[in-house]
């Protein structure tokens, strides 16, 4: 993680957080989705936005390769790397809730570390956080193949590659388990935008 230059400081805005939420009328809240690549993380992700900005309520999906096409375009796929992508997604997401906006990461994620970072630079933050762990075998992920980046990397074609060469450690106690099997995908952006509402609703 890179350290922060000395002499820069936090610059307050000049409207409170409840008198931005209040001007909206909604609340900011970020959903971390983690799973194997094909799991269907962006899928549910993009459904959930769908379901959200239909109910008027502002929401963005900040899906891992788009990411990687401007934000996180420097880094590769190596342990430090993930990290920091993982990194810059938090701190992007943080800034979208605080805002306003519901943000919907959708990101392998494959370190424990690098996932309890992103949850408690919200929390920190005073900000929503829930972690949605998309439970898809890696059988199954590796059958559907949408990318085709299975086979590649089975073949060495490409390298640090979660599942095949790198680990993916599955999270201990996330908000919320997905299984995929037997499930569509407006069934589980249906159980998680459930979720989020009733957290929404207790703070």
């Amino acid at each position: 993680m890179p350290s922060r230059p000395s002499g820069v400081h936090w610059s307050p805005s000049a409207v409170s957080r409840p008198e931005r939420w209040g001007s909206l009328g909604v609340r900011g809240a970020t959903v971390w989705l983690t799973g194997l690549s094909g799991s269907g993380k962006s899928s549910i992700a993009k459904q959930l936005e769908a379901e959200l900005v239909s109910g008027g309520v502002p929401a963005y999906v900040l899906d891992g390769d788009n990411l990687r096409h401007g934000i996180s375009q420097d880094l590769g796929f190596s342990r430090e790397d993930r990290g920091e992508n993982a990194r810059r997604a938090a701190e992007v997401a943080k800034l979208f809730a605080d805002s306003g906006v519901v943000a919907l990461v959708a990101l392998i994620s494959p370190y424990a570390e690098d996932r309890l970072r992103a949850r408690r630079i919200h929390e920190e933050a005073g900000l929503l956080f829930l972690e949605v762990y998309v439970a898809t075998s890696l059988a199954e992920c590796e059958a559907r193949d949408p990318k085709g980046l299975y086979a590649e990397a089975r073949t060495g074609e490409i390298g640090d590659f979660t599942m095949v060469t790198d680990p993916y450690e599955i999270p201990e106690h996330p908000d919320v388990v997905l299984s995929t099997a037997g499930r569509t995908v407006d069934e589980a952006a249906t159980t998680v935008l459930a979720l989020l509402r009733r957290r929404m609703a207790a703070v």
